[in-house]
């Protein structure tokens, strides 16, 4: 098993458009990948479940762990790593600056 912590920096968390970009990413693997909200604490969920990844209810600033566990888990926590450190398909500039 291969694991991670991030912290979410794209404006909006994981809402609606990242998650759904979160989820795609994962979704490409064949790994078990788990994903779970650190600064809410609870249970972890399938990173490949849209609603599981909305019900974390992860905003921006929040530490997050992903797990990977198959034939492609460097690849997949590496992937995913990738897409949060991007922003998601946000900016991660503030607003106006």
């Amino acid at each position: 098993m291969t694991s991670i912590e991030l912290e979410i920096r794209n404006p909006s968390g994981l809402h609606a458009r990242p998650a759904a970009l979160f989820v795609r990413t994962a979704g490409a693997h064949r790994s078990r990948i788990r994903i779970a909200n650190l600064t809410r604490g609870g249970q972890d969920v399938d990173a490949k479940s849209l609603l599981g990844v909305l019900g974390l209810g992860i905003s921006s600033g929040h530490r997050i762990a992903v797990s990977a566990e198959g034939e492609d888990e460097t690849d997949a926590i590496e992937a995913l790593r990738r897409a949060v450190n991007d922003g998601l398909g946000e900016s991660l500039d503030p607003v106006g600056g």
